[in-house]
């Protein structure tokens, strides 16, 4: 498919005239902080318009006291202190105002001016402004009837889990499940996506979900090699999608690999592909729509010492043969057709399965049986320590998430509609595309050739009439269809299980004028139909695909899909697994380094507008005017808060965004004659995404030294600088820092780099301090990946999805990501990061939102509060725990590490002891054992009160009281309260002869009073991790596991 206008992913940096002077002032002038204009904390969140101010919704200017002015702004909503919490906890800490308070937290050679990011410079939107303007912006989207296909379809999203799952708090705003005992809801939802993915697609393991189907394929061919000892080509069929292709040739650069591209029969004849091959890429259907037999083809792989991966699709596995009973290694594709909306290309859940032997080698995260303390099964993170933590530089993958949310969207659709409804689906959609080939082949003197012997659900059509392909295309939009692009005489026509008989008649219509007939009418459909004799009554039995690909094992046949078919009963089992997760409805989740903020409702209310959900992410760019703006806009805002001259929001996680951003440096260092330079230079105290990455993108890591106080050894990289100076091409930072500490030196470090020939790649995992002090162009950043899915209020989903954006300096810009069928990216794009020309486009809207209803002033606010609640808990926790580290000042900066090592040696307590008695308090623990193994990260955020705040503190000071007592020899080192935690409604309901804790049921589950009033209780008792790893079991229970339970 080719689009004939090019546009650019990036915002040319403030060119957009509906942005004021201000935003195109340098974001890197700097300024001391005596010089910037103060902040009283009266004023945090309560910011009204100034008098200049013009509404970005109306077309003149709203005076500050006017009673037309808006009084529903969105600071006060979205920051939790209010200006008594604000001046308690500057008191608490020693000071009179807010700025002073931020000169002795950021550097005041890193500050920038307060106009820089400002409401004169982003200008704020009221919640009923903003809810206008997105309206707005989705009519400016055209919703016509797409059969594009190519790997996306239009999903028909049940309204029980639109409502319930993806317009649910309860479901989107919780965590990664690292904490079991609180997430076993979506974990049992996960392990039904797991099961569901290996029912259909025949093979032993799956996992819980990848970041789209171009990820999944990219993470197989590297499995490949890894199993192949030395071989390095490739083979990908020439029925691979081309955004998937795309994908491909990113990741092979870094490793090495050869793709070759074509049939697989004919290029495994060749002796020199033979003797190096080390896998190959089938698609079953493949992008065409054709169903080949790829079974003797699989056996030659096989014996030539490579992996087979199929690309395929959930929906056609219903009827056809599965892979894995074919002799398929790996299986992968996109989940997003049961029930996730189409969404402009994402998020979307992509599935990975794989045969037994690779389970331990398989990418992402895996969902696994185990038992807790009181006996009971609980699921968990199996293998949670993936192999980017264990191996960091001798890492192959850097996946660290999922797509949670969409994985659990997919599973409850399959739950839903239970084999037997996704079978009469299937049969529908393929009994469809039959009658639309029967009528076109019947049109009188019919100028159409369907190309496909066999075929699902798609349709290669050629054209012999007047104005091939272009006519079609032309009669199509005026009819508000979209067809798929081939070329001059060829079109593609995918359906799905949205298309009625209305749908078909106005699609075939379109081919019937286009060969110059008169329009057919309805009954002429329901006459092919009945004539083929296709009916509901066989839908679940019958097939129009011949016996060699007619799936005969069963599938799905463990209870829970087979159970929870009616809405009633859907509903009851969404709810029941939702009671038993902790997500931001219940409390603040404190996890350092994922900001947990507030997912304003205002802001997730453009999601599931169709004018943005319903959108194939490759229609013209003239039906996809709203999006365009959007991004537009995104773009120009998130250039103003970093500093830098253009953005590509392609990427969709944060690793991605570090292999984006690695892989723009090395294209632009080839630019210039500089490709030898493959050193990467990384903080010991590095995320381990940050290795993995850099050796994704073909790049050496060498490490940097930390200094006992926390900073970065400057001694150290100085001389790595010079003993690397010819071959230097980065040096990866994270700031503030990974200890939650905004450094001095980050511009003299980023100026070492620079000096010897290497650009520097910061990691943006901690903007939410930056926002508006700071920027990463100013801290000497080249490059810098964007989290918006913490920093600017993308929820985290129980573990995905995300957006990993990356913006980049001028010299930089030209090589941002481009895509293989919408046009877009730099002028010197490197191949596709993500399958989609902008990623996770759908979720865009809600970082838009964020930006939109906060505007300069709030995101300044929200930064300056999340430094100040930081701090104020370490001052609170002062005397119970020890801080690791701060800066010479005594500050933090937006989170604080803890260091827990002094009570093991005295109570046998560690980390996780501590992190499981949070529970008991109804309390998600903050990030435990990592920078440090015995640490504990704390990231409060800017939209957690005081109150709750408080609360947090009062429940680590009172464990660190019974702690004490541990340490006293008042409870027993073994028994005691905290290492029994956390604490279920069946073990306090225990009979009083089988209750031998030396402690009351009370102290175990209301250790403080305001637990009465409002208990969260956790699931199951303490998970054991390692019985789960030793014996894997990925799948749901069957009838004979659960009757077994029964009798238990």
């Amino acid at each position: 498919m080719s689009l004939p206008i090019r546009l650019s992913s990036f915002a040319v940096r403030r060119a957009s005239t509906s942005l004021p002077t201000l935003a195109r002032r340098s974001a890197s002038t700097t300024t001391s902080p005596s010089s910037s204009s103060s902040s009283s904390p009266s004023t945090i969140g309560q910011q009204k318009r100034n008098l200049a101010q013009v509404s970005p919704a109306l077309p003149f200017q709203t005076p500050v006291d006017s009673i037309f002015a808006p009084l529903d702004l969105h600071p006060a909503r979205h920051i939790g202190p209010d200006e008594s919490d604000s001046s308690k906890m500057l008191s608490t800490l020693g000071y009179s105002s807010m700025e002073a308070f931020i000169a002795d937290s950021v550097p005041a050679s890193i500050r920038i001016k307060d106009e820089v990011v400002s409401d004169e410079s982003i200008r704020p939107y009221s919640d009923a402004e903003f809810l206008r303007r997105a309206n707005e912006i989705a009519g400016m989207n055209e919703v016509y009837k797409t059969y594009i296909g190519m790997g996306y379809t239009e999903a028909v999203v049940p309204g029980v889990i639109l409502r319930n799952i993806t317009e649910n708090p309860a479901w989107y705003t919780s965590y990664t499940p690292y904490q079991p005992e609180i997430s076993q809801g979506r974990l049992e939802s996960l392990i039904n996506y797991q099961s569901m993915v290996t029912s259909l697609t025949g093979l032993e393991f799956s996992n819980a979900s990848l970041l789209d189907e171009g990820t999944a394929a990219a993470e197989a061919m590297v499995m490949s090699m890894g199993q192949a000892k030395g071989k390095k080509t490739f083979i990908v069929s020439s029925g691979v999608p081309p955004q998937t292709l795309s994908v491909l040739h990113t990741r092979a650069k870094g490793f090495k690999l050869n793709i070759v591209v074509g049939s697989p029969t004919e290029l495994l004849a060749d002796p020199a592909i033979a003797k190096d091959l080390c896998g190959a890429m089938l698609q079953y259907p493949d992008v065409n729509g054709e169903i080949e037999n790829w079974e003797g083809v699989t056996e030659q792989i096989h014996k030539l010492g490579g992996q087979v991966v199929v690309g395929t699709d959930l929906l056609a596995l219903t009827m056809l043969k599965p892979p894995g009973e074919w002799g398929a290694d790996m299986v992968l594709g996109n989940s997003a057709r049961f029930g996730v909306p189409a969404g402009y290309g994402g998020p979307h859940a992509a599935f990975f399965s794989c045969r037994d032997g690779l389970k331990r080698k398989m990418p992402g995260r895996l969902i696994g049986l185990s038992k807790a303390s009181n006996g009971e099964k609980a699921y968990r993170l199996a293998l949670q320590t993936r192999e980017q933590h264990i191996r960091r530089e001798k890492a192959t993958s850097n996946i660290c998430t999922a797509q949670a949310l969409l994985a659990n969207m997919a599973a409850m659709y399959a739950v839903y509609h239970g084999p037997e409804g996704l079978r009469r689906i299937a049969a529908k959609v393929n009994s469809l595309t039959h009658v639309l080939k029967e009528t076109l082949v019947s049109i009188p003197s019919s100028p159409y050739t369907i190309q496909n012997k066999n075929f699902f659900d798609t349709l290669t059509i050629s054209t012999s009439a007047s104005g091939g392909a272009d006519a079609l295309h032309s009669i199509a939009n005026d009819a508000r269809i979209n067809l798929r692009r081939i070329d001059a005489t060829t079109v593609g026509v995918t359906l799905d299980e949205s298309v009625g008989i209305i749908d078909l008649l106005a699609l075939t219509n379109v081919f019937v004028k286009a060969a110059g007939g008169k329009p057919i009418g309805p009954q002429e459909l329901v006459k092919i139909a009945s004539g083929a004799g296709m009916s509901t009554a066989g839908l679940g039995e019958s097939s129009c695909l011949p016996q060699e690909f007619q799936r005969t094992s069963k599938f799905l046949t463990q209870p829970v899909f087979n159970t929870h078919h009616s809405e009633t009963e859907m509903l009851r089992y969404i709810y029941h697994l939702q009671s038993k997760d902790l997500s931001l409805v219940h409390a603040m989740i404190p996890l350092g380094s994922c900001t947990m903020k507030l997912n304003s409702t205002a802001s997730m209310i453009p999601l599931t507008m169709p004018g943005f959900s319903k959108l194939h992410p490759f229609v013209p760019l003239d039906q996809a005017k709203g999006y365009q703006q959007l991004i537009k806009e995104l773009e120009a805002d998130l250039c103003i808060i970093t500093g830098f001259h253009a953005m590509s929001l392609q990427p969709n996680s944060g690793a991605q965004g570090e292999f984006a951003g690695l892989s723009v440096i090395k294209a632009y260092l080839e630019s210039i004659g500089q490709g030898q330079r493959d050193i990467c230079l990384i903080p010991v105290s590095a995320h381990g995404t940050n290795p993995a990455s850099a050796v994704m993108a073909g790049l050496k890591v060498v490490a940097v030294k930390v200094l006992a106080s926390g900073e970065l050894d400057m001694e150290d990289l100085r001389a790595k600088a010079d003993k690397y100076k010819d071959n230097l091409a980065a040096f990866m930072v994270t700031y503030p820092s990974t200890f939650g500490v905004f450094e001095d030196g980050v511009q003299e470090a980023c100026e070492i780099i620079h000096s010897h020939g290497g650009q520097v790649y910061l990691d943006g995992a901690n903007l939410n301090a930056q926002m508006g002090l700071t920027n990463p162009k100013v801290c000497g950043g080249d490059v810098c990946h964007l989290n918006l899915h913490k920093t600017f209020g993308i929820p985290h989903g129980g573990g995905g999805p995300g957006v990993g954006p990356i913006g980049v300096r001028e010299h930089l810009a030209p090589f941002l990501p481009g895509h293989a069928v919408v046009p877009t990216g730099g002028s010197h794009a490197i191949d596709s990061i993500a399958a989609a020309p902008w990623g996770s486009a759908s979720i865009l809207t809600i970082s838009w939102a964020f930006i939109k209803m906060l505007g300069g002033n709030g995101i300044t606010d929200s930064a300056k509060i999340s430094i100040l609640s930081a701090n104020y808990i370490a001052k609170r926790l002062e005397p119970y725990y020890k801080l690791k580290y701060s800066n010479s000042k005594g500050r933090v900066a937006h989170e604080l590490l803890l260091d827990l090592s002094e009570f093991e040696p005295t109570t046998g307590l560690k980390v996780m002891d501590f992190a499981k008695r949070l529970q008991d308090f109804g309390i998600h623990p903050p990030t435990c054992s990592w920078p440090i193994t015995t640490g504990m990260l704390i990231e409060p955020t800017e939209s957690e009160g005081l109150a709750e705040i408080d609360r947090f503190c009062d429940a680590m000071i009172h464990i660190k009281k019974e702690a004490d007592e541990v340490a006293s020899g008042a409870q027993p080192r073994d028994t005691n309260i905290i290492a029994q935690a956390p604490h279920t409604i069946a073990v306090l309901t225990l009979g009083e002869d089988k209750w031998d804790r030396p402690y009351t049921r009370a102290q175990a589950a209301y250790p403080v009073p305001w637990l009465r009033k409002q208990k969260f209780w956790p699931a199951v008792g303490r998970v054991n991790d390692s019985f789960g790893d030793l014996n894997l079991i990925c799948e749901c229970p069957t009838v004979e596991e659960l009757a077994e339970e029964d009798l238990q």
